[in-house]
Order: structure tokens, then sequence, then C-alpha cells
């Protein structure tokens, strides 16, 4: 075993794809001058991905014209509840080839390969699951303050995938806030009908489907340290609202999270205003 001296000495391993988590990918260049990395092997991965998709389950786009207003004018924050990990699939699918969004995806992946190869050359980027990741929360602003799109799943872990009770995590509101970017809910349907515990794998048709951007500052009526959580909260429920086929009032919430905070009341008492992309980008909002 090496001494503590020998230990306190050694200079660190530099970390894989560190170069390219912060390289442009999502836009030609940064607003520091730096030039974005090769696009070839993402567009190889991906084009193979979506054709094999698109043959398995004959995805669609419902609501993508939402996108452009946004994406071409500002960082955007594209989140989606979780159930399966195609989830992320068709949502980067949903935007692809006009836009490059970056994901966020558990540290731990980037360890295999060649997984972490592929992850990191498609434009993903690590965040430390169950710690406050400064890294990677900066690395997800400075994205965004220079014109990319950012992919978050805030439920942090698939639902359904394990005992543990899901939360409302109000990172995605943060990174939203220091990028000075709306969120832009998203849903991924028949996604879980893909493969259920017990049954044989199924090939359903898919729909990935973009809702209505939802703006921080709408939220300022709330106390500040409950912002954050409750506008990732309304977020969410906007996406459930598109899972499920149902009015944003109709999601019961308390019951997809019930240890957290139950915002039904205060947003019927309080009605957050509803913005298109449109009107966002023809504002000074953005």
């Amino acid at each position: 075993m090496a001494s503590e001296e020998t230990q306190s000495t050694e200079t660190p391993k530099p970390k894989k794809y560190e170069r390219l988590f912060d390289e442009p990918f999502g836009v030609d260049q940064y607003s520091d001058g730096k030039q974005r990395f090769n696009r070839v092997p993402a567009y190889v991965i991906v084009g193979v991905v979506s054709f094999i998709c698109k043959v398995l389950y004959r995805y669609r786009i419902d609501g993508r014209e939402k996108l452009p207003p946004l994406a071409d004018n500002s960082g955007v924050v594209a989140i989606s509840n979780h159930t399966s990990y195609l989830d992320v699939v068709f949502m980067y699918l949903g935007m692809f080839p006009h836009y490059w969004p970056r994901f966020m995806a558990r540290d731990t992946l980037f360890d295999h390969e060649p997984l972490g190869w592929i992850f990191a050359h498609i434009g993903a980027f690590p965040i430390k699951r169950d710690s406050a990741d400064r890294t990677a929360v900066k690395r997800a602003a400075r994205m965004l303050k220079n014109g990319e799109i950012v992919g978050i799943m805030p439920e942090g872990t698939r639902r359904g995938k394990g005992s543990a009770a899901l939360h409302v995590h109000g990172g995605a509101a943060l990174i939203a806030r220091m990028g000075k970017a709306p969120i832009l809910p998203m849903a991924v349907h028949n996604v879980d009908k893909v493969k259920r515990k017990g049954e044989r794998l199924r090939f359903p048709k898919i729909t990935v489907e973009f809702g209505d951007p939802v703006l921080l500052a709408d939220f300022d009526f709330l106390p500040k340290d409950e912002r954050l959580d409750g506008c990732v909260w309304y977020a969410l429920r906007e996406c459930f609202a598109m899972f499920q086929g149902v009015p944003r009032d109709e999601v019961d919430m308390h019951a997809l999270f019930p240890e957290d905070k139950d915002y039904t009341q205060v947003f019927a008492e309080h009605p957050i205003p509803q913005h298109t992309s449109e009107e966002l980008a023809a504002g000074d909002a953005l």
C-alpha cells in the first residue's frame, strides 16, 4: 500500500471523455469560441437506432413544431416522466436530426465500454446520482447559455423499477434558472408496454409528444424555498397529463409522489399562465 505522502502527491488521472462533456455538441460554437466536436459518430449511432426504432415501433412525433421557436432563440431544458430507458431514446429521436440534445446520464454508465464511448459521442454527460453534483449543474447551465438543449428526467430513476419512492427533484428548474432557459415538457407514449414484468417483449407504436413551455418566473408567488420544486412539480404534471391523455387538473400527483408536497390546490387558486413557444420567441422572455 502506498504511503500517505505518496498518495497525496500523486497526480489525479484525467477523467475519461471530459473534453467531450465540455465542448459544444448541439451548436456549432460556444460564445467563448470553443468549436463543436465531431458529430460523425453520433450521426451513425443515432441513424442506426432511428432506423431500428422506426421499423420496430413505427414511432411518430406530435407537436414537434413547438421546439424550433425555443431552440432557435435560447437554450431549452427538455423534461419527461420516466418509465423506461426508451424514454430517453425516443426523446432524442424526437429532436434529431435538426437538434442535438445533451442528456444527463448516471455517471457510472460512462465506466462501462462501449456504452460510455457511445454516450459521450452522442452528447450525453454525467451526473452523480443522490448528490449535489455542482460540476454537472454548472456544465448544464453553460450549455443552456450557449443555446443547447439539455435533457433531464426529474424523477431521477424509472418509475416502477424498484421499491424506492420517487420524488420531484427541483434540479431541472435550478439549471433552467442558471441557464436562463424555459422548460419544455415532453411525454413518450407506450414505452411502458414494451416490456412488462412477466410478459414477453412487445413492439407497440410509440408516440413522442411535445407540450408547451413552462417559465420559472411564473412561480415567483411561491415561497423562495419552494419555487424550484413547485415549478418542476407543475412541469412534470404537464408531462403526466400528456402521458395519461387527461387534463392537467385530473392528474393525481399525490398518488404519483406521495412523499412530496401536493401543489394541486395551490395552482388551482393561483393559475399558472399558459405560454406557447411562438409567444415566448416573439417576446422578451427568451
